[in-house]
């Protein structure tokens, strides 16, 4: 597809809140079972799904548990077992003790943490391979990052995680174990994040932002308001903040995920753009005052395979509708299944503002 606009541009504009040239700009993101592993396979596989539907802005979909990776956590990159993430083997944190040990890593450093240097190396390959649009990388929450080295949980009703420790066992019996754990995971990520958004001229990495996800951490008061403050909030800051002094004019877009996941909160964490799931219960709509740009779109479940794309041609409609004057994104509610309905992307790929 041709255009005469300048994507990149649009996007900073539309985070800022400024006019640009389109009310909206359109993309999607999925998980490329095989090939996750190895920077440059990952990278020119990313670049050729982006290019494939064109789209407009960029959220880098790498493995999931690159981050569990890095602290201990083992899988079998040849066996996902049906799955988005690879089969677990091994558990990062397999004893409550073993919270104590997490430590601050240096992610530029490929021998002491190869799996962040192997995802800024991914990262600055998709970077150079799509200059003419915005392009943001996903990193979790220390508290996600927390839970999932233990296997726990990352939302109510995730049948996937097979932990044998509980969320007790980690944090609330030993708070101030847990609480050092996650300021050294956000003094790792804040490093990580520097690097990322940090321009070319001064050796970064060049992104135009971060997709943050929370995950499903507040969902249905998973974590509720008091315990999100306690044990996420700080550390969320310490990131953010990073990203904020390695480049002012980078985007900070927050992902808040699954039923009720609160995205009403997140503007005051400095959210640019916040992206939720507006069709899961209890989650408001495109038109509602986040003090945040929004993502929203069709229902991403309607893109498996058995999805059906009138129905994402609807929903695209009505959220357009539904922004009426408003600047946004447009997206689906998640990431989109793997496989996907070529069907439901290909609607998507062709609801242009241009």
């Amino acid at each position: 597809m041709s255009t005469t606009i300048d994507r990149r541009a649009a996007f900073h504009a539309i985070a800022r809140g400024e006019k640009a040239e389109v009310p909206y700009l359109v993309a999607a993101w999925q998980h490329l079972i095989g090939y996750e592993y190895g920077a440059e396979e990952f990278a020119q596989a990313y670049i050729n799904f982006v290019k494939k539907w064109d789209w407009d802005w960029v959220k880098i979909n790498p493995r999931a548990i690159y981050y569990a990776e890095s602290w201990g956590g083992k899988y079998d990159p040849e066996n996902y077992d049906g799955y988005v993430i690879p089969k677990k083997l091994v558990d990062g944190i397999q004893q409550p003790e073993d919270v104590a040990k997490i430590a601050v890593l240096d992610p530029t450093n490929a021998q002491e943490a190869p799996y962040f240097a192997e995802h800024i190396e991914g990262a600055r390959l998709i970077r150079q391979g799509l200059l003419d649009r915005g392009v943001i990388q996903s990193v979790f929450s220390p508290l996600s990052i927390l839970l999932q080295l233990a296997d726990l949980p990352l939302y109510p009703g995730d049948d996937y995680a097979t932990p044998t420790l509980t969320i007790a066992d980690i944090i609330d019996n030993q708070p101030e174990v847990a609480k050092q754990a996650l300021h050294n995971i956000a003094q790792t990520l804040a490093a990580y994040v520097s690097e990322l958004v940090k321009p070319e001229s001064e050796g970064g990495v060049g992104l135009d932002g971060i997709f943050y996800a929370v995950t499903g951490t507040v969902s249905e008061n998973y974590f509720n308001r008091e315990r999100y403050e306690e044990f996420s909030l700080p550390y969320d800051r310490i990131v953010i903040d990073a990203i904020r002094a390695a480049n002012p004019d980078a985007v900070v877009l927050v992902h808040t995920c699954r039923a009720d996941s609160h995205p009403e909160w997140f503007a005051e964490l400095g959210a640019d753009i916040v992206h939720w799931d507006q069709y899961a219960e209890g989650n408001p709509h495109v038109d509602a005052d986040l003090g945040a740009v929004p993502v929203a779109g069709a229902n991403y479940l309607e893109f498996n395979e058995s999805g059906d794309p009138e129905q994402v041609a609807k929903d695209l409609q009505e959220t357009i509708a539904l922004a009426g004057d408003k600047q946004f994104l447009l997206a689906p509610s998640c990431t989109v299944p793997t496989p996907a309905s070529e069907a439901s992307l290909a609607v998507l790929s062709k609801i242009r503002a241009y």
